[in-house]
């Protein structure tokens, strides 16, 4: 099947949106989310580490189809993500120090979000193509931004309610993460 463009990309960010429908991403999800600014910025720099590995990933792919090697394709997508998350870590911190400590340990741990690794996966093994690859990983980063994003806004929203005892904090966090998972379900039926 022939995928057009803007179906992989609100596949990417929608349907299959990777923090509320894979379940990947959670710990950046769930850690970095607390405020909309950070959780927005956070969002950026995981949507621009998907784009640089997703162009990574599909010219690393091509390669080791090329001389035979396919089964090196794990290794070497986590050397580039862990180098793309390494030149974000140092842009950040030299251009926005507020930010570098907002994001705390979170910034080093993109080297690690499993959604990152997944979407080199994942562009590989449906076969995209160059162009299709940019687009996956700007929809998957698109739709990592929006969860983190309402994720921060509901949990601010929060702060001025006062729930019971027995659901605050972590309790709170991880319900209303359902219930967003839930309502991204409902996207499931745009794929046809």
């Amino acid at each position: 099947m022939d995928e057009s463009l803007w179906y992989i990309f609100i596949n990417a960010s929608l349907i299959s949106n990777f923090v509320l429908a894979y379940f990947l991403g959670i710990c950046p999800f769930l850690g970095v989310s607390g405020k909309l600014d950070t959780a927005s910025k956070m969002g950026g720099a995981v949507t621009f580490v998907m784009l640089i590995s997703s162009m990574c990933a599909y010219g690393i792919n091509t390669l080791l189809v090329a001389i035979d090697a396919p089964f090196l394709q794990l290794i070497s997508y986590i050397v580039v993500i862990a180098s793309t998350v390494q030149l974000v870590e140092m842009f950040v911190k030299k251009m926005s120090p507020a930010l570098f400590r907002a994001l705390g340990i979170f910034l080093p741990l993109i080297t690690t979000n499993c959604a990152i690794l997944g979407l080199a996966l994942f562009q590989t093994n449906k076969g995209y193509g160059f162009l299709q690859s940019l687009v996956y990983a700007l929809g998957a980063g698109i739709g990592f931004t929006l969860a983190l994003v309402l994720m921060a806004g509901i949990r601010q929203q929060l702060d001025f309610a006062s729930p019971p005892k027995v659901v605050k904090g972590t309790v709170i966090t991880l319900l209303i993460a359902g219930i967003l998972s839930l309502s991204f379900m409902g996207f499931s039926g745009l794929g046809g």
